[in-house]
């Protein structure tokens, strides 16, 4: 009997020392590293991801605009302002929300950094109070060639949106992300924190008086949510960022808008505005109590054993709501887990009732907790799918100038077409893109690592841009 229970207390220990513990600090600092490997335009002296160069310097000629930089969307060479936006809001909520434990860790400026390269890009695509130009490059020829930015030479196609062919869900978007970014530069940098609220107030407006739904950048963005989400969203930051009663206003008397979901995207941004004016509803503003039962309904939805859950994991514990870029609907929904987890303790309430089932404040984030780490490894195929975090992670990135040699290594170009060869090659990226996250495994837990498979293999802007709140709530916590 004694010999046995040391066989088990072996095995115990064992299973134990497998678990690694997580390094939440260096998992922030990867996600946003990310970012500079994504930068379009002129890069800085102070560009810490080499294997990039300057990249689109005549973005907006055609229009005699100055539409460099921001940042490119995906694995692709194209600059589509909405999902940038939403990518920017992301970014700033992390960096007002966590400040401390981001600064703990010495990430606060480099955060601030990513945050301004893309609201400089959105100030210069806001050219006047009813024109912002919402697409840089042509989708469908961007996406047919294989070339690194720096060699490209397919079109930078110009699109825009205007009192005459409106789009809400990017205006209103572009809104919330220069009012949060307000709010970062407000202590350190007040005349671009006031330049920054301008333009989200002009942009706001743009977005409410001149309603009509964004579809210029269908296939690859369409609106399926409509735009009601946005303004809700929009008026919810600039609330934040001025204090001003009229957002308030605005938002209670069109809180019919305001639906239970079960997604936080970038094309549905509900559960996000409903989780920032719960916490006003817990500071003492009792007519927004509808926000709070709704992302309630949210966070029910996602948690295991809830009488009312709609995403349902997959068998080794992640969210899974649809087999495209999945993980980036994990990274959105864990951030308003901890932000609402946050502001329950904050207000001194312990839990909330899921139909018969009843959450404590420490379960929500502790399931939160669980889909860090398994983005971060603890997962059944034992690997990160973070680039260059842990020990085993994605090496066939789908994403350009990754898989294609530095133009510093390799200073001829390679053409639209001459880049294929290294596409469908099975060797590991040449380029490691440190900190992307991949949109993940299937339905089963299972991930092939092949370059050809975007939907598993491609890092996207905003999956990193939601996993920095919820990665940098856990520092100084033990992943074990």
């Amino acid at each position: 009997m004694g010999k046995l229970l040391v066989i088990i207390l072996f095995c115990i220990f064992m299973a134990f020392q497998s678990l690694e513990a997580l390094d939440y600090g260096d998992a922030l600092n990867k996600s946003i590293l990310f970012f500079e490997g994504q930068r379009s335009g002129k890069l800085p002296v102070n560009q810490r991801v080499t294997w990039r160069a300057d990249s689109a310097l005549s973005d907006g000629t055609p229009d005699n605009v100055n539409l460099i930089g921001g940042y490119y969307d995906a694995g692709d060479n194209v600059k589509f302002v909405w999902p940038m936006s939403f990518t920017t809001t992301l970014l700033s909520w992390a960096a007002i929300e966590y400040q401390n434990e981001i600064s703990s860790v010495n990430q606060l400026g480099y955060l601030r950094s990513s945050i301004k390269w893309a609201t400089d890009f959105i100030l210069r695509a806001h050219t006047s109070p009813t024109t912002l130009y919402t697409q840089v490059g042509d989708g469908n020829s961007d996406h047919s060639c294989w070339e690194r930015p720096e060699d490209m030479d397919t079109a930078r196609t110009l699109y825009k949106i205007d009192s005459s062919s409106p789009g809400s869900e990017a205006a209103g978007e572009a809104a919330a992300a220069l009012a949060s970014a307000a709010l970062v530069f407000k202590l350190i940098d007040s005349n671009y924190s006031s330049k920054l609220l301008s333009h989200a107030k002009s942009l706001f407006e743009f977005a409410d008086q001149y309603r009509g739904s964004y579809q210029a950048s269908c296939p690859f963005y369409c609106s399926y949510s409509g735009y009601q989400d946005e303004l809700l969203w929009a008026a919810a930051w600039l609330y934040k960022a001025t204090g001003e009663n009229k957002y308030i206003s605005y938002i209670i008397s069109n809180q019919d808008w305001s639906q239970a979901v079960n997604e936080f995207s970038w094309d549905n941004k509900f559960a996000g505005a409903q989780a920032l004016l719960a916490s006003e509803f817990h500071n003492g503003k009792n007519d927004l109590g509808k926000f709070k039962n709704d992302v309630e309904s949210f966070v029910c939805a996602m948690m295991p054993g809830s009488s009312s859950q709609q995403i349902e994991p997959t068998p080794g514990g992640l969210l899974f709501t649809r087999d495209s870029s999945n993980i980036q609907y994990v990274t959105t929904a864990i951030t308003v887990l901890f932000h609402y987890s946050k502001t329950l303790t904050q207000a001194q309430v312990g839990s909330i009732q899921c139909g018969s089932t009843k959450f404590t404040v420490s379960q929500i984030r502790n399931f939160a907790k669980s889909q860090v780490d398994y983005i971060l490894g603890n997962n059944p195929m034992k690997m990160s799918y973070m680039v260059g975090f842990g020990n085993k992670y994605p090496t066939q990135l789908h994403h350009r100038g990754s898989s294609l040699p530095s133009i510093k290594s390799k200073p001829e170009k390679i053409d639209c077409n001459g880049g294929f060869s290294y596409y469908n090659s099975d060797q590991p990226n040449p380029n490691v893109h440190i900190g992307a996250i991949v949109g993940g495994p299937d339905s089963s837990d299972q991930f092939s690592d092949k370059r050809s498979d975007y939907s598993h293999a491609e890092p996207t802007t905003y999956i990193n841009a939601a996993f920095i709140g919820p990665v940098a709530a856990l520092i100084g916590v033990n992943s074990n």
